[in-house]
Protein backbone atom coordinates (compact mmCIF):
# COMPACT_ATOMS: atom_id res chain seq x y z
CA UNK A 1 0.00 0.00 0.00
CA UNK A 2 1.27 3.47 -0.92
CA UNK A 3 0.41 6.27 1.50
CA UNK A 4 0.32 10.04 1.25
CA UNK A 5 1.01 11.34 4.78
CA UNK A 6 0.00 14.93 5.53
CA UNK A 7 -0.30 17.06 8.65
CA UNK A 8 -1.00 20.58 9.89
CA UNK A 9 -2.94 21.90 6.89
CA UNK A 10 -4.29 24.78 8.99
CA UNK A 11 -7.01 25.88 6.58
CA UNK A 12 -4.52 26.76 3.83
CA UNK A 13 -6.33 25.77 0.64
CA UNK A 14 -3.60 26.91 -1.75
CA UNK A 15 -0.94 24.74 -0.11
CA UNK A 16 -3.27 21.74 0.07
CA UNK A 17 -4.08 22.07 -3.63
CA UNK A 18 -0.38 22.16 -4.46
CA UNK A 19 0.35 19.05 -2.39
CA UNK A 20 -2.56 17.13 -3.92
CA UNK A 21 -1.38 18.01 -7.43
CA UNK A 22 2.26 17.19 -6.69
CA UNK A 23 1.42 13.80 -5.17
CA UNK A 24 -1.21 12.77 -7.73
CA UNK A 25 -0.83 9.18 -8.89
CA UNK A 26 1.80 8.33 -6.27
CA UNK A 27 -0.41 6.96 -3.49
CA UNK A 28 -3.35 4.65 -2.79
CA UNK A 29 -4.56 6.16 0.48
CA UNK A 30 -4.20 9.45 2.39
CA UNK A 31 -3.57 9.70 6.15
CA UNK A 32 -3.50 12.92 8.19
CA UNK A 33 -1.83 13.65 11.54
CA UNK A 34 -4.24 16.43 12.47
CA UNK A 35 -4.74 20.19 12.60
CA UNK A 36 -6.96 20.66 9.59
CA UNK A 37 -7.89 24.17 10.69
CA UNK A 38 -6.64 27.26 12.48
CA UNK A 39 -4.45 30.15 11.28
CA UNK A 40 -5.54 30.39 7.62
CA UNK A 41 -8.82 31.39 6.00
CA UNK A 42 -10.24 28.34 4.19
CA UNK A 43 -11.40 25.94 6.93
CA UNK A 44 -14.51 24.71 5.13
CA UNK A 45 -12.78 24.09 1.80
CA UNK A 46 -10.03 22.12 3.55
CA UNK A 47 -12.41 20.03 5.65
CA UNK A 48 -14.65 19.33 2.66
CA UNK A 49 -11.62 18.02 0.75
CA UNK A 50 -10.44 15.93 3.69
CA UNK A 51 -13.88 14.39 4.14
CA UNK A 52 -13.90 13.36 0.48
CA UNK A 53 -10.34 12.14 0.18
CA UNK A 54 -8.64 11.18 3.45
CA UNK A 55 -9.02 7.67 4.84
CA UNK A 56 -7.87 8.34 8.43
CA UNK A 57 -7.41 11.56 10.41
CA UNK A 58 -6.41 12.05 14.03
CA UNK A 59 -7.39 15.24 15.80
CA UNK A 60 -4.92 18.04 16.45
CA UNK A 61 -5.00 20.69 19.16
CA UNK A 62 -6.39 23.30 16.76
CA UNK A 63 -9.10 20.89 15.65
CA UNK A 64 -10.10 20.58 19.31
CA UNK A 65 -9.90 24.33 19.90
CA UNK A 66 -11.92 25.25 16.83
CA UNK A 67 -14.64 22.74 17.70
CA UNK A 68 -14.94 23.88 21.31
CA UNK A 69 -13.08 20.98 22.98
CA UNK A 70 -9.91 22.88 23.88
CA UNK A 71 -9.55 25.70 26.39
CA UNK A 72 -8.32 28.74 24.45
CA UNK A 73 -6.68 30.11 27.59
CA UNK A 74 -3.49 28.27 26.63
CA UNK A 75 -3.38 29.68 23.09
CA UNK A 76 -1.35 32.78 22.31
CA UNK A 77 -3.41 35.83 21.23
CA UNK A 78 -2.84 35.26 17.50
CA UNK A 79 -3.79 31.58 17.64
CA UNK A 80 -6.78 32.41 19.86
CA UNK A 81 -8.06 35.01 17.40
CA UNK A 82 -7.77 32.54 14.54
CA UNK A 83 -9.56 29.81 16.51
CA UNK A 84 -12.46 32.11 17.39
CA UNK A 85 -12.75 33.25 13.77
CA UNK A 86 -12.72 29.63 12.60
CA UNK A 87 -15.41 28.61 15.08
CA UNK A 88 -17.68 31.26 13.61
CA UNK A 89 -16.81 30.39 10.00
CA UNK A 90 -17.33 26.62 10.12
CA UNK A 91 -20.47 25.09 8.69
CA UNK A 92 -22.49 22.98 11.18
CA UNK A 93 -21.52 19.79 9.35
CA UNK A 94 -17.80 20.58 9.39
CA UNK A 95 -17.95 21.62 13.04
CA UNK A 96 -19.49 18.25 13.88
CA UNK A 97 -16.84 16.48 11.79
CA UNK A 98 -14.05 18.14 13.79
CA UNK A 99 -15.73 17.23 17.06
CA UNK A 100 -15.82 13.57 16.06
CA UNK A 101 -12.19 13.23 14.96
CA UNK A 102 -10.49 10.44 16.94
CA UNK A 103 -7.65 10.90 19.36
CA UNK A 104 -4.41 9.33 18.21
CA UNK A 105 -2.60 7.08 17.96
CA UNK A 106 -4.39 5.12 15.26
CA UNK A 107 -2.88 1.83 14.09
CA UNK A 108 -2.43 1.31 10.33
CA UNK A 109 -0.78 -1.88 9.07
CA UNK A 110 2.49 -2.06 11.03
CA UNK A 111 2.70 1.66 11.90
CA UNK A 112 0.74 4.32 13.76
CA UNK A 113 -0.30 7.94 13.22
CA UNK A 114 -0.75 10.58 15.91
CA UNK A 115 -0.58 14.34 16.30
CA UNK A 116 1.92 15.31 18.97
CA UNK A 117 3.75 12.73 21.05
CA UNK A 118 2.96 9.07 21.72
CA UNK A 119 2.81 10.06 25.39
CA UNK A 120 0.45 13.02 24.94
CA UNK A 121 -1.31 14.26 21.79
CA UNK A 122 -0.58 17.88 22.74
CA UNK A 123 3.14 17.50 23.50
CA UNK A 124 5.88 18.35 20.99
CA UNK A 125 8.61 16.03 19.77
CA UNK A 126 11.42 18.51 19.18
CA UNK A 127 14.54 17.01 20.73
CA UNK A 128 16.30 13.78 21.63
CA UNK A 129 15.15 14.31 25.20
CA UNK A 130 11.51 14.41 24.04
CA UNK A 131 11.99 11.14 22.14
CA UNK A 132 13.51 9.41 25.18
CA UNK A 133 10.59 10.61 27.32
CA UNK A 134 8.06 9.22 24.82
CA UNK A 135 9.87 5.99 23.95
CA UNK A 136 8.00 3.75 26.41
CA UNK A 137 4.68 4.83 24.84
CA UNK A 138 5.65 3.90 21.27
CA UNK A 139 3.63 0.89 20.10
CA UNK A 140 5.10 0.41 16.61
CA UNK A 141 8.53 0.63 15.01
CA UNK A 142 7.24 3.40 12.73
CA UNK A 143 5.18 6.39 13.89
CA UNK A 144 4.01 9.37 11.86
CA UNK A 145 3.41 12.55 13.86
CA UNK A 146 2.92 16.28 13.28
CA UNK A 147 2.31 19.30 15.54
CA UNK A 148 5.80 20.84 15.32
CA UNK A 149 5.42 22.05 11.70
CA UNK A 150 9.02 20.89 11.15
CA UNK A 151 9.74 18.23 8.54
CA UNK A 152 12.07 15.43 9.60
CA UNK A 153 11.91 13.21 12.65
CA UNK A 154 14.06 10.79 14.63
CA UNK A 155 15.57 7.31 14.66
CA UNK A 156 15.71 5.86 18.17
CA UNK A 157 18.27 3.11 18.75
CA UNK A 158 19.59 1.57 21.95
CA UNK A 159 22.77 3.58 21.34
CA UNK A 160 20.95 6.91 21.10
CA UNK A 161 18.73 9.16 19.00
CA UNK A 162 19.55 10.36 15.50
CA UNK A 163 17.68 13.26 13.93
CA UNK A 164 16.24 13.14 10.40
CA UNK A 165 16.87 16.55 8.89
CA UNK A 166 14.35 18.38 6.72
CA UNK A 167 14.54 18.36 2.95
CA UNK A 168 17.20 20.87 1.81
CA UNK A 169 15.74 24.12 0.42
CA UNK A 170 17.25 23.61 -3.05
CA UNK A 171 15.65 20.20 -3.72
CA UNK A 172 12.08 18.88 -3.90
CA UNK A 173 12.62 15.42 -2.46
CA UNK A 174 14.61 13.54 0.15
CA UNK A 175 14.55 9.74 0.52
CA UNK A 176 15.31 8.09 3.86
CA UNK A 177 15.62 4.32 4.25
CA UNK A 178 14.13 2.86 7.41
CA UNK A 179 16.62 1.22 9.77
CA UNK A 180 15.42 -2.26 10.79
CA UNK A 181 17.25 -1.92 14.12
CA UNK A 182 15.71 1.44 15.05
CA UNK A 183 12.36 2.89 15.98
CA UNK A 184 11.42 5.72 13.62
CA UNK A 185 9.28 8.73 14.43
CA UNK A 186 8.69 10.61 11.17
CA UNK A 187 7.17 14.05 10.70
CA UNK A 188 5.92 14.89 7.18
CA UNK A 189 6.06 18.60 8.03
CA UNK A 190 3.26 21.10 7.70
CA UNK A 191 1.18 21.45 4.57
CA UNK A 192 -0.17 24.87 5.49
CA UNK A 193 2.26 26.64 7.83
CA UNK A 194 5.86 25.31 7.74
CA UNK A 195 8.12 26.52 10.55
CA UNK A 196 11.45 25.03 9.51
CA UNK A 197 12.66 27.97 7.45
CA UNK A 198 11.28 26.66 4.16
CA UNK A 199 7.95 28.22 3.06
CA UNK A 200 7.16 25.38 0.64
CA UNK A 201 4.34 23.03 1.61
CA UNK A 202 5.63 19.79 3.15
CA UNK A 203 4.36 16.23 2.97
CA UNK A 204 5.51 12.61 2.83
CA UNK A 205 5.03 9.47 0.77
CA UNK A 206 5.46 6.01 2.28
CA UNK A 207 5.16 2.57 0.71
CA UNK A 208 4.82 -0.29 3.16
CA UNK A 209 6.47 -2.60 0.65
CA UNK A 210 9.60 -0.50 0.12
CA UNK A 211 10.32 0.59 3.72
CA UNK A 212 11.42 4.01 2.61
CA UNK A 213 10.29 7.51 3.57
CA UNK A 214 9.99 10.07 0.78
CA UNK A 215 9.92 13.63 2.09
CA UNK A 216 8.59 16.19 -0.41
CA UNK A 217 8.39 19.99 -0.64
CA UNK A 218 6.30 21.92 -3.16
CA UNK A 219 5.87 25.65 -3.82
CA UNK A 220 2.37 27.10 -3.74
CA UNK A 221 0.61 30.43 -4.21
CA UNK A 222 1.60 32.04 -0.91
CA UNK A 223 0.32 35.47 -2.00
CA UNK A 224 -3.20 34.12 -2.55
CA UNK A 225 -3.26 32.51 0.91
CA UNK A 226 -1.96 35.74 2.46
CA UNK A 227 -4.61 37.79 0.67
CA UNK A 228 -7.41 35.60 2.04
CA UNK A 229 -6.03 35.87 5.58
CA UNK A 230 -6.04 39.66 5.38
CA UNK A 231 -9.47 39.83 3.75
CA UNK A 232 -10.84 37.71 6.59
CA UNK A 233 -9.49 40.16 9.16
CA UNK A 234 -7.19 37.60 10.74
CA UNK A 235 -3.94 38.81 12.40
CA UNK A 236 -1.44 39.99 9.78
CA UNK A 237 1.33 37.98 11.45
CA UNK A 238 -0.36 34.84 10.09
CA UNK A 239 0.02 36.13 6.55
CA UNK A 240 3.60 37.35 6.98
CA UNK A 241 4.95 34.09 8.37
CA UNK A 242 3.78 32.05 5.38
CA UNK A 243 6.37 33.71 3.15
CA UNK A 244 9.14 33.06 5.69
CA UNK A 245 8.39 29.48 6.70
CA UNK A 246 8.60 30.39 10.38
Amino acid sequence: MRYLIISDIHANWESLEAVAADAEGRYDQILCSGDLVGYCADPNSVIDWVRRNVALVVRGNHDKACSGFEDLEWFNPVARAAALWTQAALTPGNLEYLRNLPKGPLQVEDFQILHGSPADEDEYLLSSFDVHQAQSYVERDLTFFGHTHMQGGFFWHRNGVRRIKRTPPDVAEQRVALDPDSICLANPGSVGQPRDGDPRAAYMLYSSGERELVYRRVAYDVAAAQRKIRQAGLPDQLALRLALGT
